[in-house]
């Protein structure tokens, strides 16, 4: 049996098997005919090339669709996530990380304000036995089972608080958090979602979703670049250019870097409020818990508008990752406690 996180976000698709690790952009695209696949330098990055067949239709995933599909499908509408964008991005993710026929469990994760309405959903979708095809750089087809026998959908934030609480074999590590109240403040790309564990109890009262996401800030961005060169931007595409501080458009640089210190600003200063307003009766939190991919990027806007301490987290590790990372130790948690992971000798897949 292999256990699986998937955390299936709307920027970005994480997963990991405890071994492996791979990222790709949640974006699809229409598969077409690539006539010259050859690199003419460099050689070819497979990690970069993820097609996917799937319930007879062929996909580009992730960057491989962002460069070579004339139509391209990205949402932020939760419903229409979860009925025609989830499924393929944790198969994709899942074919990458499985043998063929090797029985799988998982667990994956929602943002508190949708949870109930779409968990169950969700799990549907994803147990039973999936019929894929991966084909890779040079068009060769490889036809995959995917057993996905048990899913279970937490509250996505929850991944980050099973990832400091438990080790790698799904046991408690650190018994503290067992006993404070933790709060989590979880900045994906387009939501924002709080929730406090007191005790390792829910808290309803003190747990939102909020439209907080780094998708907000990417907005703003995206308006301001179109007044400036008359060019609509999709988000998706800005990543790189605000991780680079400037982005080419028509031959012309335009400089992020004032303009991105100046909405991320607002943005932390916004989630800071919606943190004051929704946690006013839980003074007596220990710590709290940055985390998630917009995290990772506000994160040194954020903490210094926060009220209370923070809890200190490996600066080595990638933020994005936080969550499935916990997925995976809980589904070692519930499953097969104190048992080693399997090895799965790979690099991790990065964009």
């Amino acid at each position: 049996m292999e256990i699986l996180g998937i955390d299936i976000g709307f920027g970005f698709t994480k997963a990991t098997s405890g071994k492996q690790s791979l990222i790709f952009k949640s974006v699809l695209g229409e598969a077409t005919d690539i006539q010259f696949r050859d690199e003419m330098l460099a050689p070819a990055d497979d990690g970069n090339h993820l097609q996917i067949e799937v319930d007879g239709k062929s996909y580009f995933v992730g960057e491989l669709a962002e460069r070579q599909s004339n139509v391209r499908f990205f949402t932020l509408d939760q419903a229409q996530f979860i009925g025609k964008f989830a499924k393929v991005f944790a198969l994709a993710a899942a074919a990458q990380m499985v043998k063929g026929f090797v029985p799988v469990n998982l667990v994956t994760g929602l943002p508190i304000g949708s949870y109930r309405q779409y968990k169950d959903e969700l799990a549907k979708l994803l147990v039973g036995e999936h019929k894929v095809t991966l084909v890779d750089g040079s068009g060769k087809k490889e036809e995959k089972s995917i057993s996905i026998n048990k899913v279970r959908v937490v509250p996505q934030p929850f991944g980050s608080l099973f990832n400091l609480m438990l080790n790698d074999l799904g046991e408690m590590g650190d018994k503290r958090l067992v006993q404070d109240k933790i709060g989590i403040i979880d900045v994906g790309f387009r939501t924002s979602d709080y929730t406090i564990s007191d005790k390792m109890r829910y808290s309803e009262r003190g747990s939102r979703t909020t439209d907080s996401g780094i998708a907000r800030a990417f907005n703003v961005i995206a308006t301001k670049l179109r007044e400036y060169s008359g060019v609509n931007i999709e988000l998706y595409r800005l990543y790189e250019a605000i991780d680079n501080g400037s982005i080419k458009i028509r031959g012309k640089v335009y400089d992020l870097k004032s303009l991105t210190d100046q909405v991320f600003s607002q943005l932390a200063a916004s989630i800071a409020n919606e943190v004051d307003r929704l946690w006013v009766d839980d003074w007596d939190i220990d710590s709290m818990v940055i985390t998630g991919g917009g995290g990772a990027v506000l994160s040194k806007y954020l903490k210094p508008l926060l009220n209370g301490e923070i809890m200190e987290t490996d600066p080595e590790q990638d933020m994005r990752f936080y969550n499935v990372h916990g997925y995976r130790k809980f589904g070692q948690h519930l499953w097969a406690r104190g048992n080693t992971p399997p090895q799965t000798p790979a690099a991790p897949i990065k964009e």
